[in-house]
């Protein structure tokens, strides 16, 4: 299997914009605790990021911009997507004190959620294979304001699927909308007369006979949304014995614990809030070395080379 480096998927224009957000958050004035650091005689220093409990690393593109923009530098000895065990050594992060302490927060709070999203999603995508399924597990837009794109692209690293981004790449016709636009024919024919075929479009369904009636109107997705998993499985053979080349989505109220029965030969995909929703952090820490070379607050060393950490 070719391995795929999902880091380079990425924007660096946006994972700048990302860090600089979260560090303008945590330290928007004057930092006088780093201040304090930096005249306890620490300059230039290293220091260790630990992993603590189990996980999928994940999120270090998010991390290194963090430090990035705090002018520290990380060398991973972990690659992205490895699965870790409490406690793992994970990277060297080099720089002078204040700027260590100043990246530390918002670059561990990006790499822990974003390897618990990494490490759900692989833990219930793992579970749908060994069940032998062959669909995909996949992710909502059910995500933390301002924390989309690390949250998707958690869940790309533990191996599910990312949905749809936004409202513009995929037109999803939820139960308000086709209220609003009279009904599931009119608003595929409104959706259609705008954009012709340029975009896929998928119809939250209620019912079997929704989905029928999206179906024949030209939906490309039908969601099977909050059906009991007796009505799903039944609901699906029929829009696939009517609608072979359209794709069935299972959605609502699905959880690890009961993944397993949503699972047939004719759902194709399995939503799930609870993978951006719900997972635990992973647990890390960024400690500082020691015996490392000590300046004063008042001088300005450059760069030395690393010593071995204690």
């Amino acid at each position: 299997m070719v391995h795929i480096d999902l880091r380079f998927l990425l924007p660096r224009c946006r994972l700048q914009q990302l860090a600089r957000d979260w560090l303008a958050e945590d330290a928007p004035w004057l930092d006088f605790s780093g201040w304090a650091a930096s005249c306890g005689g620490e300059g230039y220093q290293e220091a260790v990021l630990l992993c603590k409990s189990a996980g999928v690393l994940a999120g270090s593109p998010f991390f290194d911009a963090v430090c990035k923009e705090a002018n520290c530098s990380v060398e991973w000895e972990r690659d992205e997507g490895t699965w870790l065990e409490p406690v793992t050594r994970v990277a060297t992060v080099r720089g002078h004190v204040n700027d260590l302490l100043l990246a530390e927060r918002p670059a561990l709070n990006a790499l822990s959620r974003v390897s618990g999203v990494a490490t759900l999603a692989r833990q219930v995508s793992e579970q749908a294979r060994a069940a032998g399924w062959t669909g995909q597990v996949t992710g909502t837009r059910k995500t933390t304001p301002g924390f989309r794109l690390p949250e998707k692209y958690g869940l790309l690293v533990g191996g599910a699927g990312t949905h749809r981004y936004g409202t513009g790449d995929l037109v999803m016709l939820k139960d308000n909308h086709i209220w609003a636009m009279g009904g599931v024919r009119n608003a595929l024919h409104t959706v259609h007369t705008l954009l012709g075929r340029t975009l896929k479009v998928e119809v939250e369904c209620r019912s079997l006979e929704e989905a029928l009636e999206a179906a024949e109107g030209g939906a490309d997705i039908i969601m099977l949304d909050n059906f009991s998993t007796e009505l799903l499985h039944q609901s699906a053979f029929s829009v696939k014995a009517a609608f072979p080349g359209i794709i069935v989505e299972a959605s609502g109220g699905i959880t690890p614990q009961n993944l397993l029965q949503y699972l047939g030969p004719h759902v194709d995909m399995v939503s799930m809030g609870c993978l951006t929703q719900g997972p635990p952090s992973i647990d890390f820490s960024l400690k500082l070395a020691k015996g490392l070379k000590k300046t004063s607050c008042t001088s300005h060393p450059s760069p030395t080379t690393s010593t071995d950490l204690q």
